[in-house]
């Protein structure tokens, strides 16, 4: 009976033959594809903070909320990968492979992180404002308490406040770095382990226990906070400044740390380092559409 999924020798393969596609994908596609993830990884944001609004003040323990939390989250990314689209942080990884094995270049990398974080941005902006605030269902309490709590905690850098009953310390510069780093690390593997699998299941699988992990413990994904923090921008939590200079530049930094140095180059080294680079066939599900 035929494997339904891949080495991890063959899976770094494919890693490669994705970012090749990445690398020749028309403009056009990137900032479609682009749109697209930061709207799916805003409607996992979205879910997340309606399941648990009022949990924290009604006295639930914090772990039971972030668990609950980090529960529903992974649907965003399983919409990213299943049904295609170009999202920064998986691009942290899929390129470096590309270019470590010469299949791809630099300019295609920066072109694609670029695009994809712009673009990212304007698709999550797009559900913060539209579909989360002028909706109405973050507007109303508890779930506007639990965003204006979530935005500023990730960008407040050092504050302390008091929202929704609790008190809450702020994140500092360096820590949303190193949250970042251990947030796409996980993210990556949780891609790796979907490109590993050839069946939906094994994806879906793949990609939630890692992204439950990483919500849960409370690291910083920047796409996640492309969502999150603007909601509460737009409910008058926090500003712009803040959140550009204290979480959307620590934690990209971060990320690309987590998913290019602990993953991609990590694997590279491991099962592809010394070889001829090579036409790899991206596995069918990535032909047409990125992850």
């Amino acid at each position: 009976m035929p494997s339904s999924f891949k080495s991890p020798a063959d899976t770094a393969k494919a890693c490669v033959g994705i970012a090749a596609l990445k690398e020749k994908a028309p403009l056009s596609n990137l900032i479609i594809l682009s749109f697209l993830a930061g709207a799916y990884i805003a409607f996992g944001g979205l879910l997340a903070e309606v399941a648990t609004g009022g949990l924290a003040a009604a006295g639930a323990p914090p772990g039971i909320v972030k668990l609950l939390f980090g529960a529903v989250f992974p649907v965003g990314l399983m919409l990213v990968v299943i049904a295609g689209s170009e999202l920064f942080t998986g691009n942290n990884m899929y390129m470096p492979f590309g270019v470590l094995q010469g299949e791809a270049s630099w300019y295609g990398l920066i072109r694609n992180w670029v695009g994809s974080w712009v673009f990212n941005l304007i698709g999550a902006l797009f559900v913060a404002y539209f579909l989360a605030v002028v909706s109405g269902i973050l507007t109303a309490d508890p779930w506007a308490a639990t965003a204006i709590t979530i935005a500023k905690t990730k960008a407040l850098g050092g504050a302390t406040f008091v929202a929704a009953g609790k008190t809450v310390t702020s994140l500092t510069w360096v820590q949303v770095f190193v949250r970042a780093i251990g947030c796409n690390w996980l993210v990556c593997l949780a891609v790796y382990l979907a490109v590993a699998s050839d069946d939906i299941i094994g994806k879906i699988l793949g990609i939630w226990f890692p992204i439950m992990a990483f919500v849960t413990m409370g690291f910083e994904h920047v796409v996640a906070n492309m969502f999150f923090i603007p909601v509460g921008i737009f409910l008058g939590g926090v500003s712009w400044t803040e959140f550009f200079v204290n979480n959307m530049v620590p934690a990209t930094l971060g990320n690309i740390v987590g998913g290019a140095i602990f993953v991609a180059a990590v694997y590279w080294w491991t099962y592809l380092r010394g070889t001829s680079p090579e036409k790899a066939e991206a596995p069918a599900s990535a032909k047409g559409t990125s992850k």
